[in-house]
């Protein structure tokens, strides 16, 4: 399965090169893809490139998800364990 997330664009670089940030982990990715990112720009990342623009909203949404289903697998591994949430 791949999964592509959203990340904010915190610096960009030559060669159309960005640091984006997600959970206060940066990352560099490519940007060849996306036209007209901007530093505060969100984007969807896959395999360390961006595959286009999210608006705030949207990424927020989408990160609340990710963070909702964190947490649900995160209780079924302690149960599992027979450690109760």
């Amino acid at each position: 399965m791949c999964l592509a997330i959203p990340a904010r664009v915190v610096e960009l670089h030559a060669d159309e090169m960005a640091i984006v940030e997600l959970a206060g982990v940066r990352k560099q990715i490519s940007l060849a893809m996306v036209d007209d990112v901007a530093i505060g720009d969100y984007v969807i990342v896959h395999v360390g490139f961006a595959l286009s623009k999210l608006d705030a909203e949207e990424a927020a949404k989408s990160l609340a998800l990710f963070a909702e289903i964190g947490a649900a697998l995160a209780t079924e591994d302690a149960l599992a364990a027979g450690n109760p949430a």
